[in-house]
């Protein structure tokens, strides 16, 4: 039986992506408000979060598929010394 992954987590990797963006955007407006153009800040910013939360997220799915594989060849082994 294959195991899905759980609600808890997918939700956790999309708020962390949304936190991503929307903080950077905001350290984005703030910048560009202080040098006067924080559309351009806001701009920035969100490409920024972006591509930070893109990262983290596929950083965490090969951790989860590493994790997946160790499990599979731990059961395998296992499955093979008992008969």
């Amino acid at each position: 039986m294959k195991s899905r992954p759980s609600s808890g987590g997918l939700a956790g990797i999309g708020f962390e992506m949304a936190g991503a963006v929307a903080g950077f955007s905001l350290v984005g407006y703030w910048i560009g408000g202080y040098y006067g153009n924080s559309g351009l800040g806001i701009t920035i910013g969100g490409a920024l979060g972006v591509v930070g939360g893109t990262y983290n997220m596929i950083r965490t799915a090969l951790m989860a598929s590493r994790r997946e594989s160790a499990r599979k060849k731990t059961s395998d082994r296992k499955k093979d010394s008992q008969g």
